[in-house]
C-alpha cells in the first residue's frame, strides 16, 4: 500500500457520522502526520479484506474501526475496536499518548462490549451518510 510508510492506516465506516467525526478529529490533531485513512468501502482496501475476511460482516465491510501498521506486509499488525482507537491516540502529539495510556487501563471486559454497543447503535444515534464525504484538497494526501 503506497503512501503509508511507517504510518498507521485507519480503516473506518465512511457512511457513519460518528466514524467520520472521529477521522476529522484525528486529522486535526495529527500534526506529526502519523496516520493515513481509508473508508471501508474503498477499493483500495480490497486486498486487506481478502486477507482478513473473518473480520467482515455479511455486507462485506467490517463493523468496527481497523487500524493497521505495515498492511499487507509480513510484519503487519492489526488492532480492532477500542484497541485501534487507543493506538491511534498514541500516534498523536501530547497529551494524547498519555490519555491513551490512562484509557488503556480500562479492561477489555468492559471496553469491548461498550465499543460493540456503540457500534451497533451508531447509525440510530449519530446518523448515516448517503455517501462518503470527500476530503479537502489539503487532506487528500492523507487518504488512500
Amino acid at each position: 500500500m503506497d503512501g503509508i510508510g511507517n504510518r498507521l492506516l485507519v480503516v473506518y465506516d465512511g457512511h457513519c457520522c460518528l466514524c467520520n467525526g472521529w477521522v476529522r478529529w484525528l486529522l486535526r490533531h495529527d500534526r506529526r502526520d502519523r496516520l493515513r485513512f481509508v473508508a471501508s468501502v474503498s477499493p483500495a482496501v480490497a486486498q486487506l479484506f481478502e486477507r482478513h475476511a473473518d473480520l467482515l460482516e455479511p455486507n462485506g465491510t467490517p463493523d468496527t474501526v481497523l487500524v493497521f501498521r505495515n498492511p499487507l506486509q509480513i510484519n503487519e499488525q492489526l488492532w480492532l475496536r477500542f484497541a485501534g482507537e487507543l493506538v491511534s491516540l498514541r500516534e498523536l502529539p501530547p497529551p494524547w499518548p498519555a490519555v491513551a495510556l490512562v484509557l488503556g487501563w480500562i479492561p477489555d471486559l468492559l471496553s469491548d462490549p461498550a465499543y460493540k454497543l456503540i457500534a451497533r447503535w451508531r447509525y440510530h444515534i449519530w446518523g448515516r451518510l448517503e455517501s462518503c464525504p470527500l476530503p479537502t484538497v489539503e487532506e487528500r494526501a492523507r487518504f488512500l
